[in-house]
C-alpha cells in the first residue's frame, strides 16, 4: 500500500522539485564565461551545419536545442550517437560544428566519435557537468551545465542536469540569434505555417480565387448590373474599378440603405 498523501503534501513535493531545479539553474549564471562566448562565435561563424548529439535524456534535450537553433537562423539537426557510429557521422564535414551532450562526459560513443571529428578538423563543443571528463578534456570548447545535484531524491533521474542543459541551449541559440540580427521576417521564413508566417509572408493575391477576381464592375455599370455581380459572387461586396484602378466599393449594406 502506498502512503496516503494530502493535496498539500503532494503540491509541496512538487514545489520542492521546482525549487531545487531553480537553485541549480541559478548556478548557470556564473558558468557563462569565455567558453560560452567562444561557443556562440563558433556557431555564428559556422560555414556548414551545427550537428547536435547525445544519448538518453541528453538526446531528448539535444533534439529540442537543434530545433531551437534551426528556427532561429543556425542550420542544425540532431544525430543519435549510435546512428552516427553506423554511417551518419558521414554527414559531418570540415566547416561544421558538432555539439556533444553528456552529463558524465564519459559516454562510450563519444570516445569513438571525438577523435574521428578531430581528425577531420571539425569544431567540437562538449556540454557536460564533469569538467574532468573525457568530453571536457578532448573537445575544442567545453561548456559546464553547472548542475551539482539532481532534484530526484535518489540523485539518479536526470532532472536539474537536463533542465540546465536545455537552458544553456536556449541561451546559446537566442544569443547567436541576436548576434546574427535575425529578425521577425527571418523567423517567419522558418515558420511559414504559423500565425507570424501567415501574417508576414502571405499576400492578398495568394488568397484570391477566380470568384474573388470577378467581384468587380465599372463606375458606369448600372445598379442592376452591380447587384447581379454581387449575387453571383456571394461576398456581399464588390470593387468598383476603372482601368485597373480601384475607385470604390459597393456593398449589400449600400443597397439596403
Amino acid at each position: 500500500m502506498h502512503k496516503q498523501h494530502s493535496t498539500e503534501d503532494i503540491c509541496q513535493l512538487g514545489r520542492g522539485v521546482i525549487e531545487q531545479e531553480l537553485d541549480q539553474a541559478r548556478l548557470l549564471l556564473d558558468s557563462l564565461t569565455t567558453s560560452f562566448a567562444e561557443a556562440c562565435k563558433a556557431i555564428l561563424n559556422c560555414e556548414g551545419k551545427v550537428i547536435i548529439t547525445g544519448i538518453g535524456k541528453s538526446g531528448h534535450i539535444g533534439k529540442k536545442i537543434a530545433a531551437t537553433f534551426a528556427s532561429t537562423g543556425s542550420p542544425a539537426f540532431f544525430v543519435h550517437p549510435a546512428e552516427a557510429l553506423h554511417g551518419d557521422l558521414g554527414m559531418a564535414r570540415q566547416g561544421d560544428v558538432v555539439i556533444l551532450i553528456s552529463n558524465s562526459g564519459e559516454a562510450n560513443e563519444f570516445k569513438m566519435m571525438v577523435p574521428l571529428l578531430k581528425r577531420q578538423k571539425i569544431t567540437t563543443i562538449g556540454v557536460t557537468a564533469n569538467l574532468n571528463s573525457f568530453l571536457a578534456k578532448e573537445c575544442d570548447i567545453t561548456l559546464d551545465i553547472a548542475a551539482k545535484k539532481e532534484a530526484c531524491p535518489l540523485g539518479l533521474a536526470p532532472t536539474a542536469s537536463a533542465t540546465n542543459t536545455l537552458l544553456l541551449g536556449d541561451a546559446i541559440g537566442i544569443t547567436v540569434m541576436t548576434m546574427r540580427e535575425f529578425d521577425q521576417n527571418d523567423f517567419a521564413l522558418s515558420h511559414p505555417a504559423g500565425s507570424l508566417g501567415s501574417r508576414l509572408l502571405t499576400n492578398v493575391g495568394q488568397l484570391l480565387d477566380d470568384q474573388h477576381k470577378s467581384a468587380h464592375c465599372s463606375p458606369n455599370a448600372t445598379l442592376q448590373d452591380a447587384v447581379s455581380v454581387m449575387c453571383q459572387t456571394g461576398y456581399g461586396l464588390i470593387a468598383i474599378a476603372e482601368q485597373g484602378n480601384l475607385r470604390g466599393v459597393f456593398t449589400d449594406g449600400d443597397l439596403r440603405r
